[in-house]
């Protein structure tokens, strides 16, 4: 059986980003696993990092990582994928990042994550021996995604990648921030378009991440808005050859 890797930065992204094409894979007989990088709980978080959590209306006294980590394992079943993974590390908030700016800023000198991520990519990989990796662009800037672009290509996998442009960050602007363009716009772009049945399972999926659709979308009706912007077609750039057996589902995107 064939088997695709999502790398997700946040609890959240790669269902945004991704999940049409993740629930189409499922579909057509992959095995899918999701596994996020940014999802260790951290007791009695303080300052900006508290923010992060009661600015969305959570309690102090919630786990607020561990919530999401159930999100996601819903949001997984909802695509019909494996059971998700769930590395480790902290988000940037517990990594010195002290606002909202700073999270779409520089990578701060003293955050020298990237070797340790690095590391855990070339193991999970060893792992999962995935056929195909789907990863982010770091569309947007946010230092977290950022951080897994760089990481990824220092664990140098032999795996095809397609490379995700970050959802909801691609469809807020016309020009969104692209701190790494420049490296990716050589490679081959490439679309997936699916319907029906994905199309369904994406919106159930990125809806089970309740604690984030109002802070993301103003609540569900504007997740179902930026869906529809997104015309059920999600687009990657491409590094390596594609596996066989993805020619139906994976086609050249002449879009701008």
């Amino acid at each position: 059986m064939p088997t695709a890797l999502a790398l997700s930065p946040h609890l959240d992204d790669a269902a945004f980003s991704c999940g049409g094409t993740l629930a189409t894979l499922a579909e057509a007989g992959w095995r899918v696993v999701m596994a996020t990088v940014f999802t260790g709980s951290v007791p009695d978080p303080t300052g900006f990092a508290l923010a992060c959590q009661t600015d969305k209306g959570l309690s102090p006294a919630i786990d607020y990582m561990a919530l999401r980590r159930d999100e996601d394992r819903a949001a997984a079943r909802a695509l019909g994928i494996a059971e998700p993974l769930h590395l480790p590390f902290r988000e940037a908030p517990h990594r010195g990042y002290g606002s909202a700016p700073e999270l779409f800023a520089e990578i701060r000198p003293d955050d020298g994550i990237r070797p340790a991520l690095a590391a855990a990519f070339r193991e999970l990989v060893t792992e999962i021996a995935p056929d195909l990796i789907l990863a982010p662009q770091a569309v947007g800037g946010h230092v977290d995604h950022v951080q897994v672009v760089r990481a990824l290509r220092d664990a140098a996998p032999a795996a095809s990648i397609l490379w995700w442009r970050d959802f909801p960050y691609s469809v807020r602007s016309d020009v969104p921030k692209e701190p790494l363009r420049a490296d990716f716009t050589p490679l081959p772009p490439c679309a997936v378009g699916f319907e029906g049945e994905a199309q369904a399972r994406k919106a159930q999926a990125c809806g089970a991440y309740a604690t984030q659709l109002g802070f993301q979308f103003g609540g569900p009706t504007g997740l179902a808005e930026r869906l529809a912007q997104e015309g059920g077609v999600e687009r990657f750039r491409r590094t390596g050859t594609l596996p066989p057996g993805l020619a139906g589902l994976v086609a050249a995107d002449a879009a701008p």
